[in-house]
């Protein structure tokens, strides 16, 4: 969801505006950029809470070249989801990443078609080798 999404559907919900809606969400994450800056934590009950979490220095390395660089002390907010925001979020989605039964069934890609007639090796640009034709004209992974 973005920015837009959220006004839109507080315009929808709330029957008002979309340039209320909008003022009213951009008081809103303002007022928290505000608080963080000022080093508060923010708590949502049943959301979560924001707090900012606080970095030392240290010697870094550039990923490219390699070279060594100095990373400046920091101050990051970290976001800590509530208890009850999780709860809600697992009752809607079954465990260990399983489909619901009411989803809409996941679309199976059709089958590649190849020419019965191929004579030589039909290439495979996967790295776990090429296919070859069987006896009845499929292709079948050839076995290195």
């Amino acid at each position: 969801m973005t920015k837009s999404d959220l006004i839109d559907v507080l315009c929808e919900t709330q029957k008002i505006p979309k340039g209320r809606a909008e003022l009213l969400v951009q008081v809103v994450f303002e007022s928290m950029e505000v608080a963080l800056k000022r080093g508060e934590r923010i708590e949502i009950r049943g959301f979560g809470s924001f707090e900012l979490r606080s970095y030392r220095p240290y010697e870094g390395r550039n990923p490219r070249t390699g070279v060594r660089v100095s990373v400046q002390p920091k101050r990051l907010p970290f976001f800590k989801v509530g208890k009850e925001l999780k709860e809600r979020v697992n009752a809607g989605k079954p465990p260990n990443g399983a489909r619901r039964l009411d989803a809409a069934p996941a679309p199976v890609p059709a089958p590649a078609t190849t020419s019965a007639t191929t004579t030589g090796p039909i290439t495979d640009s996967s790295a776990s080798g090429a296919a070859e034709p069987s006896p009845t004209g499929t292709p079948t992974r050839a076995t290195a």
